[in-house]
């Protein structure tokens, strides 16, 4: 084994690792990455490992922000978070026309406030 792991480039360490990895896929974490795909989708991405974690517990799932986050990695999501919309601030009137009225009309009738 030590001279194939030499040829091979690979640890030995590693490859005792993979030797004994469990044989058939696990069921639970299976439910559990479908889950988390699941959360995601509904919070349309911006639920980051902390949040996934405390809805799927609170949906039945045990799971920790660790294993959620492992998770994530595995299905390749990354939290996004939508920017905030800046919004123009008013106030500075046109240079070329100016403002006559400054606001100064009532509606007592219908179009008074129309100039001609």
């Amino acid at each position: 084994m030590v001279t194939l792991c030499h040829v091979f480039g690979v640890h030995r360490s590693s490859y005792r690792y993979w030797k004994n990895r469990p044989e058939k896929p696990d069921g639970r974490r299976a439910v559990l990455r479908s889950q988390v795909l699941e959360l995601h989708g509904i919070s349309h991405g911006s639920a980051g490992a902390r949040s996934i974690a405390t809805m799927a517990t609170r949906r039945g799932y045990q799971m920790g922000r660790w294993l959620a986050g492992r998770l994530m990695k595995e299905l390749g999501l990354v939290s996004c978070q939508q920017p905030t919309r800046r919004y123009k601030r008013g106030g500075h009137e046109h240079v070329a026309i100016p403002n006559y009225l400054e606001r100064q009309f009532a509606g007592d009738r219908a179009k008074s406030g129309v100039v001609r």
